[in-house]
């Protein structure tokens, strides 16, 4: 569909396929040949068809392409790669003890990590919560302690202390995995509980004690990293001393702890033979490689951000300052920035500024409805998919595939891009006819295993594998007998490698400390979240809807519908507020009206509401037309190093 109207006001004029790819193709090389390919931004949600979209980036010749990452699980990845150089995974089903800061896997799914969520809570694994409201995690934890928004470092970094101070790590697991471990002992020798109990408003005796219970547990205990949205500006430094607090459980390739995915490369290396095929990469003769910077990553702290996710709301500063350079269009791919990116009203001036704006999506989000082309994009049950590796304590692979027709005129993202591609001249870089072809290619021509694969649509080899743990690496010795010869104490200790610069786990990273000096080392900074006179404005997910997206389900949408500001009974009574009761949430960036839900759920200085409500346009839901729209009321802040927007604010509460 074509926009006829003012951006934003929903009048629409169907045109054919044809059509749309001509005139979209015609502006695009327009804005290219004056301003230079890289004046486009291409943005996607994360996801095996991501790497589409960016595909034709990098072909029309841009290097800004970005995923919803900034706005969403990038400062747990970033940390990681900051400490390790890559990202580590949870063996969450055979934990017996797990803290929570804000994870909650009962709304925010992820479906295998939430299913052994559960198998650990039946096997009695103990877990903490800690959480400024009681989320559907903490109402099924053994312990929830309301902590204050932005409490969460001042907790680890006391938690780490007692751990320090009482010698409850895991001594032998540091020297020989870790540097840095002076300057972390250092840095938290005045970090007490009782310091921690006046930053946060959890009780010095509770900080104690879960640390106690936690050590008590090590190595089979875990503090989970989590995956969602950021907190506060200290992001970088929370989530590193969550990573750093797992490293003193010493729980690295334990079982219940952290390990590294075992992907077939690495998994056929340790093995001595080929146990599971590996996937082939896509590799195009005389691909562009684009050589304009990218608007994101400039300032050197943001190094650790992955290219291809980048920093999405730069696209908002690089259209209103013009710096480094003007942004003249934004591709969007099943991506609702509207309701995922903060501060709304910046949004809606940059999209006014731009010379083309094409939205992708299966929804007429409210990001769609500002764009001058919607693309309907069809369903996962309407389209297949690349091969996804799946590959985690030893190597997996899935595949997602076509069960119905699409209906009506809508096409899979795969095949509108390259589409798009052909009509941008730039046929040559497309040699795949289809998805089958492409995933064919990625199976390395193996006619056989992509039957199988078709067939089962989910394929798994050899056995689990813990580099540290005694019996699992006898059972992986045992059904290999070419495997790598095992360390004296029958493990793969020796294995256990790290790509940070110093090859170890990097407590303090002499790196970050010379990009953004006084960050070598986590430490609490005076970040303000609110002003005096303010309560403290917090989101989450709902496992009904999926972010920002599903609100556009007739179903769905009816199953939940409006999204009622939490308040605790002290707030509503000073407010004169009571249930059903209509309000006003109010700051320097927006104003919102929304229905009271007064619960002692949530602390009496904080309001909570679920994300991904109240749009103030595209398609019309019960869930669209009511609510709170979350990026309306937070600021256009991002985090230092993670690049990550903040989602907590400050806002007044009154009756409407």
């Amino acid at each position: 569909m074509k926009r006829t109207g003012p951006r934003g006001d929903g009048e629409w004029q169907v045109i054919s396929w044809q059509q749309a790819y001509q005139e979209i193709a015609a502006k695009m090389n327009a804005i290219k040949a004056q301003h230079g390919p890289e004046s486009v931004a291409f943005s996607s949600k994360s996801g095996s068809l991501s790497s589409h979209l960016f595909h034709l980036a990098t072909a029309f010749g841009s290097p800004n392409t970005f995923t919803h990452a900034s706005t969403c699980p990038a400062g747990k990845a970033i940390a990681a790669k900051v400490m390790m150089g890559g990202d580590l995974a949870m063996d969450i089903a055979n934990t017996r003890y797990l803290v929570s800061f804000g994870h909650n896997l009962y709304e925010g799914i992820e479906v295998a990590d939430t299913h052994e969520l559960m198998t650990a809570q039946e096997k009695g694994a103990k877990m903490v919560s800690f959480d400024p409201r009681l989320s559907i995690f903490s109402s099924k934890a053994d312990e929830w302690h309301a902590i204050r928004p932005g409490g969460d470092l001042a907790v680890l970094l006391a938690m780490c202390h007692v751990m320090i101070d009482e010698q409850l790590y895991d001594a032998s697991f540091v020297e020989r995995y870790t540097s840095g471990f002076e300057q972390l002992a250092q840095a938290v020798k005045e970090t007490t509980p009782e310091w921690a109990a006046a930053q946060a408003d959890v009780p010095a005796d509770v900080i104690v004690r879960v640390t106690r219970e936690l050590a008590a547990c090590a190595p089979h205990a875990i503090v989970s990293p989590g995956h969602r949205a950021t907190f506060s500006q200290e992001e970088i430094d929370m989530r590193r001393m969550i990573f750093t607090l797992n490293v003193l459980l010493g729980n690295i390739e334990r079982e219940g702890g952290l390990y590294q995915k075992k992907n077939a490369s690495v998994y056929n290396k340790l093995a001595g033979e080929k146990v599971a095929p590996t996937l082939a990469k896509l590799n195009i003769k005389n691909m562009p490689k684009p050589t304009a910077q990218r608007i994101d990553l400039i300032a050197p702290q943001f190094k650790y951000i992955a290219a291809g996710g980048g920093v999405v709301q730069s696209i908002i500063d690089a259209v209103l300052t013009q710096k480094p350079y003007p942004i003249k269009a934004w591709i969007m791919s099943r991506h609702n920035p509207f309701q995922t990116v903060t501060c709304r009203s910046d949004l809606v001036k940059t999209v006014e500024q731009l010379d083309l704006v094409v939205s992708c999506d299966v929804y007429l989000s409210e990001s769609a409805a500002y764009a001058d082309y919607l693309l309907p994009e069809c369903t996962y049950l309407e389209r297949d998919e690349e091969v996804s590796d799946m590959s985690g304590l030893h190597p997996a692979y899935a595949l997602r595939q076509q069960v119905v027709e699409p209906i009506g005129e809508a096409r899979p993202s795969w095949q509108i891009w390259k589409e798009l591609g052909e009509q941008l001249g730039l046929g040559q870089y497309y040699p795949w006819q289809d998805m089958q072809t492409r995933q064919l290619y990625q199976l390395n021509g193996d006619h056989a295993l992509a039957k199988e694969l078709r067939q089962k649509g989910y394929l798994e080899w050899g056995v689990p594998l813990l580099l540290r743990e005694p019996e699992s690496v006898r059972q992986f010795t045992a059904r290999y007998p070419g495997a790598i010869a095992t360390d004296s104490d029958n493990t793969y200790g020796e294995q256990l490698r790290f790509k940070s610069p110093s090859g170890k786990i990097e407590l303090y990273s002499a790196t970050l400390e010379e990009l953004l000096p006084g960050y070598g080392v986590p430490r609490v900074r005076d970040f303000a979240l609110k002003k005096e006179n303010e309560l403290y404005f917090i989101q989450g997910k709902v496992a009904v809807h999926t972010n920002g997206a599903t609100q556009y389900v007739p179903l769905l949408s009816e199953l939940m519908w409006d999204n009622a500001v939490w308040v605790h009974p002290q707030t509503a009574q000073e407010k004169g507020i009571k249930t059903g009761d209509e309000i006003w949430l109010e700051n320097a960036t927006g104003k919102e009206k929304g229905k009271a839900l007064v619960t002692p759920g949530i602390r009496p200085d904080t309001l909570f509401v679920y994300m991904g409500f109240g749009a103030k346009a595209g398609a019309k839901t019960a869930a669209t037309t009511h609510g709170i729209h979350c990026g309306n009321l937070l600021p256009h802040v991002t985090s230092p190093v993670s690049g990550t927007v903040v989602h907590t604010a400050g806002v007044t509460l009154s009756r409407a």
